[in-house]
């Protein structure tokens, strides 16, 4: 499974990448963009082709999944402790973010996936994952309920030693947004997982 999440400022010709991504296999898109407000939020939606919003994930305005049958949501470890996303849990499918294992293993079989991250040093935040130990501790996974997605640094260079390590899938950040051919970059990383 390969997601890619949409960098945090609105990109020129973002919504053209993604729909070409989905058109090209892309199986979520995460839309993690903080700064923006509600009516620009719609904006961006309205942008992207209506069928592919079964495979749009909110991280924000999760009230827009009404809107737009948007069914999938993110909620970071902070609202996983505030078990806001407890009401959203029944109906829907929901995702969160981890930054160890052992966290990982604790998860509720209520989450479908939960991103660990970094898994390589980080292209969009440097200096970020210098450190990292995840790809290591990653041996240490016991959660059959959740699937587990690598994040963090990954490019079509490394893509296969997260698909060689026991991660579920990879989500793509920087390697794609900081491209200057975003859609070629994602074709690259799809073709590695499909080779």
């Amino acid at each position: 499974m390969i997601l890619v999440i949409t960098p945090e400022l609105i990109v020129p010709n973002e919504t053209d990448f993604i729909n070409q991504m989905f058109q090209e296999g892309l199986d979520l898109l995460h839309i993690r963009k903080p700064w923006i407000s509600r009516n620009e939020m719609i904006e961006f939606i309205t942008q992207i082709d209506e069928s592919f919003y079964t495979q749009l994930v909110l991280h924000t305005y999760y009230d827009l999944g009404k809107e737009f049958t948007i069914s999938r949501f993110h909620f970071r470890e902070i609202d996983r402790q505030e078990e806001m996303y407890k009401s959203f849990a029944k109906e829907n499918t929901i995702s969160t973010s981890v930054h160890d294992i052992k966290t990982y293993n604790t998860l509720e079989k209520e989450w479908e996936y939960a991103f660990i991250s970094p898994f390589f040093p980080s292209i969009s935040k440097k200096g970020y994952g210098l450190n990292s130990t995840i790809k290591e501790e990653i041996k240490h996974q016991n959660n059959p309920d959740v699937k587990l997605i690598a994040l963090g640094g990954i490019h079509q260079d490394n893509i296969h030693e997260v698909f060689d390590s026991d991660a579920d899938g990879a989500a793509l950040l920087g390697a794609i947004w900081e491209s200057e051919e975003p859609l070629k970059v994602f074709k690259k990383c799809r073709n590695v997982l499909m080779s």
